[in-house]
């Protein structure tokens, strides 16, 4: 605590009466806490500090000493004196070179309301740590206004702590005037300043009142619920008391002070963990410093367990909790001995609270539940619920103060805070400041849910819409990568797809909408849907993008997007694309390893309307590989998208040992190449990246011939499929491959109107069949009963084919099937 009471109490009771000299000493004084290394420089600075001499933290930690107070002689011409008791001040010759602590007053120059007097303690410091020099010090005109002569009958100094009654007390309490320090640190400083001596005020030779931080006088306590009440009622929103009989109450002014400095401390203490909770929107981050906001200065232990939903960010938690309802302890802080909690109180333990214990008190009222001591009778009682732990050796002893983290009305979780034997225990004022603070931190944990659960509900749609891409096409092995934007959300309209068409030919398409967020993911999922559609019909890439075009019109003048679609043929080795406003790609020749961006027209794209699309063919040859991805891989904020695409092509050239290798290589590249100055990645958008590498399907592994329209072709079709399937070494494929290509072939003999009909097979890691006609009609499956001569064709291929389907071209239809290839040996 930044504040220390000075009083001439024996710890027990009433306070004796004060003595006239003590008369305008009051119950408690703001305490400046500045600790400094060796070298000088200020290693700690308490907001004490920053009110009694003005820099604030930031500005004074790293700083010297002597240019910040005027006790080491900073104000260079200032009126420096020695106080009554004959200390010395505290100049820049005794830094880190004291081996007695020091007390005196100093007098400075405050620009504001003139000359101030400073009381002053210094301790010398030793140990491992870099702490030299621990230095106390406060405002002398709120001790005692004119008390404060040069004669100087109030002045600050030391005495063994032991010459006070209730010496324990005294000293169990003196921790707290030093806030944000780990236990090892205040502890080892708080041993030094006990041995060497306690700070006080000497009133005169023969009175000497403890400077030591509490929470206010024993003989106020009673009516300390009454007083806060009307404080808070009467304090404006600067923080100062505008009306002290606000309920009614005639208080007493020193009651008066002495609560409303209490109160004031604790608004300080919540102003102060407001700043620091909620400086991010990541759950688990948030997590850790609501509970570590506790620890050390309000508790000695903070312990935070939310609900599994709220953890999982499965939105909203449902109802009450009740004692089925699972809670997970998140995050413990305390600063007892390392590991004393760890077995009983595990972090990350999954645990339902039993019904009679104050933690299921808190979490189904909403209310805080206070029990300012746990006896041994009560510890009993709470363990006992519990079964495999033993909470008594933890608990027994302390007090304890349960507060409940909510939001709209709804329980997410609750905190449990305690404090050691020897420190005060918690009180109703400790009950109001913990539910304050609970009530922050639920706020603050709300809103890490709700990002987090947005952010589950944003990637679940982006997975759900992205494709599970096979790996392994006809003549065609792919690899993908998709990355998340940096924006927030990470939400975008990027995609990418491979579609099997017929004739052994895919389809590789990327796309981007334009935009960020849930909309743009949802206009991609429509218009990847409508590619995929587009592709089954088999429409040239021209004419799809047309048609792409044409739609996203329909749907909304908003929708704008890039895409590229690319159909390769393994038997030609041809690849056909279309561009609308895309990023061209990138083609890596196998022969001399040499990349080169293809030259393609550019198009508009899909949306702006009434722009003719174009289709480029390109020869490819079999070890070919492919790149296709979106502008957020190449494009960074201020630099030029002509240095990323060139820093593609150069990265796709790397030779790599398997496709997701050389797709690594592109990424780490490209992430490099986007990096600012200070190290930072520059990428903001999403990144769909596609590679396909073109391995072709040889000229032997195809066979095709021209038929006749005549009945007698269906057995010469049977023959030929026989032969070939027995040279491509298929006995067991045989009889299958037979039966259907009799149904497909005399199909299309009876609908063909010109002299010939198509068969063409090809051997992958399947059969595929073609049969091609004249006639545009495609074909239906139909139901056929016992009788009907007709529709039994389709019924058969549909039945014992892999896959099956039908498709135009450009003079006619194609029908076609897979088979799946028996191996010797094997029967279907």
């Amino acid at each position: 605590m930044e504040y220390g009471t000075s009083r001439c109490d024996d710890g027990q009771g009433e306070p004796p009466a004060v003595p006239e000299q003590c008369r305008g000493v009051h119950g408690r004084m703001p305490l400046a806490v500045v600790v400094i290394d060796a070298e000088g420089r200020v290693t700690h600075w308490s907001s004490g500090a920053r009110r009694l001499f003005g820099p604030t933290r930031e500005q004074a930690v790293g700083c010297p000493a002597v240019d910040l107070m005027p006790v080491s002689g900073a104000l260079r011409g200032a009126e420096v004196r020695t106080d009554a008791t004959g200390h010395p001040e505290l100049d820049d010759s005794q830094l880190g070179a004291m081996y007695y602590p020091t007390a005196g007053r100093a007098r400075m120059a405050d620009p504001a309301h003139g000359q101030a007097d400073v009381l002053w303690w210094a301790y010398p410091l030793v140990g491992p740590g870099p702490e030299r020099l621990l230095v106390l010090a406060t405002d002398a005109n709120g001790v005692g206004g004119d008390a404060l002569e040069p004669d100087g009958r109030i002045a600050p100094g030391f005495a063994l702590h032991t010459e006070f009654p209730g010496a324990e007390r005294l000293a169990g309490r003196l921790p707290d005037i030093l806030p944000n320090m780990g236990p090892a640190t205040a502890g080892r400083i708080v041993a030094q300043v006990l041995e060497l001596g306690y700070p006080v005020l000497e009133i005169s030779h023969h009175e000497r009142v403890p400077v030591t931080p509490d929470w206010g006088m024993p003989r106020y306590r009673e009516r300390r619920a009454r007083q806060e009440a009307v404080l808070r009622r009467a304090v404006t929103a600067d923080g100062v008391p505008d009306r002290v009989h606000a309920s009614g109450w005639s208080l007493d002014p020193d009651e008066v002070d002495l609560e409303y400095a209490a109160v004031r401390e604790r608004l300080e203490f919540l102003n102060e963990v407001s700043g620091r909770i909620g400086t991010s929107l990541d759950l688990a981050r948030t997590i850790r410093e609501v509970t570590s906001a506790a620890v050390p200065r309000f508790a000695d232990f903070a312990g935070t367990h939310l609900r599994a939903q709220v953890l999982a960010g499965e939105g909203f938690p449902d109802g009450p909790p009740d004692v089925t309802t699972v809670w997970h302890r998140v995050w413990v802080e305390h600063n007892d001995e390392p590991g004393r909690w760890d077995d009983t109180v595990p972090v990350g333990e999954s645990i339902a609270f039993p019904e009679h214990t104050p933690f299921f008190q808190c979490m189904v009222t909403g209310e805080p539940v206070l029990i300012p001591y746990i006896s041994d009778e009560v510890g009993d009682r709470i363990a006992g619920q519990f079964e495999k732990r033993d909470l008594r050796p933890l608990i027994n002893g302390r007090s304890i103060l349960i507060v409940p983290l909510k939001a709209r009305d709804v329980v997410l979780g609750f905190m449990v805070l305690l404090r050691r034997p020897g420190r005060e225990p918690f009180d109703d004022m400790d009950r109001t400041t913990g539910a304050e603070l609970a009530a922050r931190a639920g706020l603050v944990l709300d809103n890490a849910r709700m990002y987090t659960y947005q952010e589950n509900v944003a990637e679940t749609l982006q997975d759900s819409m992205l494709p599970q891409v096979t790996p392994r096409m006809a003549g065609c092995d792919t690899a993908t990568r998709y990355l998340p934007g940096t924006r927030l959300g990470r939400v975008g309209g990027d995609w990418f797809d491979t579609i099997k068409l017929p004739g052994s030919r895919t389809a590789l398409v990327v796309g981007d909408v334009m935009g960020h967020g849930l909309t743009s993911a949802a206009m991609m999922g429509q218009l990847r849907t409508a590619v995929q559609t587009m592709a089954a019909l088999d429409l040239p890439p021209a004419q799809l993008l047309r048609n792409l075009d044409d739609l996203a019109q329909r749907l909304g003048e908003h929708y704008l997007a890039t895409c590229l679609y690319a159909v390769y043929d393994p038997v030609c080795s041809e690849l056909v694309l279309s561009n609308a406003g895309h990023i061209p790609p990138v083609l890596v020749r196998a022969q001399d390893g040499r990349s080169e961006l293809l030259d393609l027209p550019t198009g508009a794209p899909i949306g702006v309307g009434g722009v003719p699309f174009e289709a480029v063919t390109v020869r490819v040859e079999p070890g070919d590989r492919l790149v296709l991805c979106t502008d957020g891989l190449v494009e960074v904020r201020g630099q030029d998208i002509g240095a990323g695409i060139a820093a593609l092509c150069e990265s796709a050239a790397h030779p790599a040992a398997s496709m997701d290798d050389a797709c690594d290589t592109i990424i780490r590249a490209l992430a490099a190449a986007s990096r600012d100055e200070d190290g930072r990645d520059g990428r903001k958008d999403d990144v769909a990246l596609l590679m396909a590498r073109l391995g072709g399907i040889p000229a032997e592994q195809v066979a095709q011939w021209r038929l006749a329209l005549d009945p007698s072709e269906v057995g010469r079709a049977r023959r030929l499929v026989r032969e070939r399937l027995l040279r491509w070494g298929l006995p067991e494929s045989v009889e299958t491959a037979e039966l259907l290509v009799s149904e497909a072939v005399t199909n299309a003999i009876r609908h063909a109107h010109t002299h010939h009909v198509r068969l063409r097979l090809v051997r992958t890691d399947a059969l595929l069949c073609e049969v091609t006609d004249d006639d545009h009609e495609l074909p239906a499956l139909l139901s056929a009963d016992r009788d009907d001569e007709n529709g039994r064709g389709l019924r058969v291929i549909s039945k014992l084919a892999r896959e099956w389907g039908t498709s135009r071209t450009g003079r006619g239809k194609t029908v076609w099937f897979e088979q799946a290839l028996a191996h010797p040996g094997e029967r279907r």
